[in-house]
């Protein structure tokens, strides 16, 4: 298992530019299944769980080509169905979350899809009802062997129908618009995510020959089609690692520059941070983050009361980037009260962050208070371990600010969502070393 070890307190400069979306990846690598043509993929992060899910792909028949570092070419003119039962796939899908996305595309082309109990990140429950109540309403059979958790469905052939999802799921919304665009009539799916990975999923399958309307909203009609062709599709710039470095610039006074961040797609992102008193400019497709010499203050309502960041379905703010917020706002002028609301157990990470000097006070499993210090106390280097993706990366912005040395272990966490990160940080002066 490796480690990171930093040297904090150090101020970065330079540029930087975002990986592609990891969440859009997952996605589009699975809709690859869809068509017996070529698709390419470019702009493919370098991450951990996208390899897995390659690796994955690969083992069932379907042919993969690297043709340069991001660009991928998928070819799945034939699988192996039997490998989908084998514990092999068991074994290797059962450690990406990612891999429930597998279930739609292989049921709509192949009538048959299978999934272990997946896993990823330690956050707390995450059901997949919503998946396969839509996949039944398709008219697929549903099958769960509770003694191997092992989900399977099975249908000679799908058909449309008017799916009224129970949660605004991304995942799920995904995986029920790749097996609906190969049913037979028109599906309609009513609140779906809308978040910009679903929309590039969907701009995507209509590049492949899919009839999809209502695309950006949470009202998405499917006419379905015969069969998809092969695209050549770029994925966006990774919105979560642009939250990510806008963080990191503002918790070490540093000077960055994030290159093509795609605006159109950030949301609500730099208005939440502005919030913390963060300046972020515009630069054309550019986004600079300049350093604050005396600090950036929390905004108050207008009434004077404690602001509180608080994560919703898309366009609201995005829960992966409530633990940046967190971990910056240690550092800022005032207070302010976070609102973890989908899972209950992402701010379980905070303990370490009270570790090393900061003023939190956990109310409960979903909300947290964070009292900045304004700079005028350095948080402190500890030895820590990384319990997930998104508590790792802000981990490692505390310990990029904190004076000392710190070390963070299990950072496999922070690979599986972020490319190269300890070199393309040292690109901008971080003393950082994988150990």
């Amino acid at each position: 298992m490796s480690s990171f070890k930093i040297e904090g307190g150090h101020s970065l400069k330079g540029e930087i530019s975002p990986q592609g979306a990891k969440n859009e990846a997952l996605q589009v690598i699975c809709s690859t299944l869809l068509t017996a043509e070529k698709v390419i993929l470019s702009n493919v992060p370098d991450i951990l769980d996208v390899n897995r899910l390659i690796s994955i792909l690969q083992n069932i028949g379907v042919k993969v080509k690297k043709h340069k570092p991001g660009e991928y070419e998928f070819h799945a003119n034939k699988i192996d169905k039997d490998y989908l039962d084998s514990q092999e796939y068991k074994d290797k899908a059962k450690g990406l979350r990612g891999s429930v996305m597998l279930v739609g595309p292989l049921l709509a082309r192949f009538g048959k899809g299978c999934i272990p109990r997946p896993g990823g990140d330690k956050i707390g429950r995450r059901r997949l009802d919503t998946h396969f109540e839509g996949l039944k309403s398709l008219g697929a059979n549903f099958k769960y062997d509770k003694d191997d958790h092992f989900f399977r469905v099975d249908s000679k052939k799908l058909h449309g129908a008017n799916i009224l999802l129970d949660e605004a799921s991304v995942t799920g919304t995904a995986n029920i618009l790749m097996a609906a665009v190969l049913a037979k009539g028109k599906t309609t799916i009513y609140n779906a995510a809308c978040e910009p990975y679903i929309q590039q999923l969907c701009k995507m399958l209509v590049d492949m020959g899919a009839i999809i309307d209502g695309i950006g909203s949470n009202h998405l009609v499917i006419e379905g089609v015969d069969q998809l062709k092969g695209v050549k599709h770029h994925i966006s710039p990774d919105i979560i690692e642009i939250g990510s470095w806008i963080g990191l610039a503002a918790m070490t006074k540093s000077d960055i520059t994030i290159k093509n961040v795609d605006w159109n797609y950030l949301g609500q992102i730099p208005s939440v941070f502005s919030r913390l008193g963060i300046n972020i400019v515009k630069k054309g497709a550019d986004m600079h983050v300049p350093i604050h010499p005396s600090g950036y203050q929390i905004q108050n309502y207008i009434d004077g009361s404690i602001m509180t960041i608080s994560d919703a379905p898309w366009p609201g703010f995005t829960p992966d980037l409530l633990s940046v917020i967190l971990v910056t706002a240690t550092q800022a002028k005032g207070s302010i009260l976070i609102h973890q609301k989908m899972f209950e157990s992402r701010l379980f990470f905070v303990d370490k962050l009270i570790d090393m000097g900061a003023k939190i006070i956990l109310c409960d499993p979903h909300r947290a208070t964070i009292i900045g210090h304004n700079f005028k106390s350095q948080l402190k280097g500890t030895v820590m371990t990384s319990p997930d993706i998104r508590a790792g990366i802000a981990l490692l912005i505390a310990a990029l600010s904190a004076k000392g040395t710190s070390v963070i272990n299990n950072i496999e966490q922070i690979d599986r969502g972020y490319e190269k990160i300890d070199y393309r940080l040292r690109s901008l002066g971080a003393r950082i070393e994988r150990i």
